[in-house]
């Protein structure tokens, strides 16, 4: 629905995801820059930004991090620029320097950060909670719910931060980025925010003395949210029993309170303003309240601060949030848990679920590579290749698609991680301890794209100490893991500009680094250079370059075709049962156990043809394919 992101037809009402929400919102908000690094829930943000922005007249990047998107930001706010920095609940935490520091200094145009987290963790290694990042910077909070608010918010968040001067962050979640809705348009402004001139006097430099002008506009802001169309109350006027909700909390509320049947009886404020907290507004609801149910993903955030706001004003009040029977300590809320809550909440009897007829055990799915991923075949090598070392060498891991080489997709190869771009520093301290004692190889891994992102700090620490260790670059040609944007090694900008690559093998060789290149897919030679590389002292980098096999598949002209030579396999009697389902775990082989023979998912393959050089009986077959 691209056409809905320039269309200047205010009031028609299209059905939008949340995610082109965000973009409609800063189209209609006038943008003048905007930047981010990819990270799901909110991926698709900046991708769509990108492919309208000259159209629109707005610049728009992926910046090689989290860090340089929200600096550049400031930059553009400097000259009185709007500007949208858009990062994932991780993203947000790296640039959390930047961040405290603007919000002592302040903003010149409007700069809003849309922060999307991701309970339950859905395409993330953890579900942190990014509201708590607003109350440490001092910087106002909101959070939409519906789509409609969702695009609505980010004209508003802007407006508010010019008018107070101070960053504004607008927190979205999962199911808010990838849910669908009705929106009404609103109109598009002729022209972007106007620029201004850079003057002599304009100050935006972080001082200690800047923190009280920062208190004092958190003060402000309280006053303006008390009055703020995104704070929403139903129910009778001096409810008992009430619900406090943001974000999806509120859509599930609502829906668990019609089912029971209490939506006359139950109160329901929903806040979209959550820092600094509109007291007034709120205690107008508390006051006659003695039971309070909060409904909020993922920390007890709402229900600290409401807790604190009772306490001040000495209100008898039991809180329910997530210790309330029916909700998860932890993850996501969902229509079941809350309707279970509000059960407990107002003493109503739930209503019974039918029993199925037919129970259906499923089978667990554990995450895995795509089938031809090119990872396989790299964490399978330096598996076997460590396991023949006299004392099994260390493997450190890092954030990406290779993230899954620490479970059973990858032979469970790495014993940590801990951050995206954490894998060199982490690897520098155990390599420099194999001068005193330490008696292990050790190696680390990281993509293409999270290399230019934080690995090239560490990188240079690591090369000028001379640490011994084994980098293992997995340049896949993509950040494939949040949906194949560009990277600046790929010589593409968001815009879609070509431009020229940078190159990571002179990067590491400038860096001082000793540099080899093996394709993984090429199994007897890659496993010769790997041992090589293991026996060498000091700093070294193996580059491991095969593009992504989704990317590849669609480039192919012809596919290559992949089958099981039936006359030529064996079954269990090469061990090859244990290979096929176990151990290599490529998605496109499947293993026919009423035959007892190995066989190839014609749907899953995407055609390497990896498992033929792997396969210990040769029955498996290549043939044909032609490159596009």
């Amino acid at each position: 629905m691209e056409w809905t992101m320039t269309a200047n037809v205010p009031g028609e009402v299209c059905l939008m995801q949340g995610n082109e929400a965000l973009v409609r919102g800063a189209v209609e908000a006038g943008i003048n820059f905007a930047a981010s690094y990819p990270g799901s829930p909110s991926s698709q943000v900046l991708g769509m930004l990108g492919k309208i922005a000259r159209e629109r007249n707005f610049y728009a990047e992926w910046s090689t991090n989290e860090v340089c998107a929200l600096q550049a930001c400031i930059g553009a706010s400097l000259a009185g620029g709007r500007a949208l920095c858009i990062v994932k609940q991780n993203g947000l935490l790296c640039t959390a320097d930047a961040l405290h520091c603007a919000a002592q200094h302040g903003v010149k145009g409007g700069l809003v950060i849309i922060t999307s987290d991701d309970p339950s963790a859905h395409s993330s290694t953890n579900e942190f909670d990014s509201r708590w990042q607003a109350i440490s910077a001092g910087i106002p909070l909101l959070e939409p719910t519906t789509m409609q608010e969702t695009k609505d918010i980010i004209p508003y968040a802007f407006q508010l931060s010019e008018k107070i001067g101070q960053l504004v962050l607008v927190r979205v979640t999962t199911r808010v980025c990838h849910g669908r809705g009705n929106v009404a348009l609103g109109p598009l402004p002729e022209h972007p925010n106007p620029l201004q001139r850079v003057r002599e006097w304009d100050r935006m430099v972080c001082v200690c003395y800047m923190h009280t002008p920062a208190l004092e506009k958190l003060e402000a802001l309280r006053q303006e949210f008390e009055t703020s169309p995104y704070n929403h109350y139903s129910g009778p006027e001096q409810a008992k029993q009430l619900i406090i909700s943001s974000g999806t909390g509120r859509l599930y509320a609502q829906e668990a309170l019609s089912r029971l049947g209490a939506a006359d009886t139950v109160g329901l404020l929903s806040l979209g303003t959550l820092w600094p907290l509109p007291e007034k507004a709120i205690l107008q609801y508390l006051k006659p309240a003695e039971k309070v149910l909060i409904l909020e993903e993922v920390d007890p955030f709402l229900e600290q601060g409401l807790e604190a706001l009772a306490g001040k004003n000495r209100l008898s009040i039991t809180f329910l949030g997530r210790s309330a029977a029916g909700l998860p300590p932890v993850g996501e809320l969902d229509p079941d848990n809350v309707m279970a809550a509000i059960s407990a909440l107002t003493g109503t009897v739930l209503p019974e679920i039918p029993t199925p007829e037919i129970s259906i055990d499923l089978p667990e799915r554990e995450m895995t590579f795509c089938a031809g991923c090119p990872h396989r075949a790299t964490f399978f090598l330096l598996k076997k290749t460590l396991r023949q070392e006299k004392n099994p060498g260390v493997v450190v891991g890092d954030i990406g698609c290779y993230f899954m080489a620490g479970q059973s997709a990858g032979q469970y190869a790495f014993q940590v991680c801990n951050c995206m771009g954490s894998g060199v520093n982490i690897a520098e301290g155990l390599g420099q301890l194999t001068n005193y004692g330490l008696d292990q190889k050790v190696v680390t891994v990281c993509g293409d794209s999270t290399f230019f992102h934080t690995i090239l700090p560490g990188l240079v620490n690591a090369a000028y100490h001379n640490a011994n260790m084994l980098l293992i670059v997995l340049d896949n040609s993509a950040t494939a893991m949040t949906g194949f944007q560009p990277h600046p090694g790929t010589g593409l900008t968001a815009m879609g500009d070509r431009v020229k690559a940078m190159d990571i093998p002179k990067i590491l060789d400038a860096v001082g680094c000793s540099v080899e290149t093996a394709d993984p897919f090429d199994v007897a030679e890659s496993e010769k250079t790997l041992r090589r590389l293991l026996q060498k002292s000091g700093m070294n980098v193996l580059i491991m370059r095969q593009p992504c096999a989704t990317l590849k598949a669609k480039e192919r002209k012809k596919p290559l075709r992949v089958w099981v030579d039936q006359s030529k396999c064996i079954g269990d009697g090469c061990g090859c049962d244990k290979y096929c389902s176990r151990v290599w775990g490529c998605p496109g082989n499947t293993w026919d156990f009423k035959n007892n023979k190995a066989s190839i998912d014609p749907v899953t393959c995407v055609g390497c043809g990896v498992c033929a050089k792997l396969c210990p009986g040769g029955a498996i077959q290549v043939e044909g394919g032609e490159e596009g």
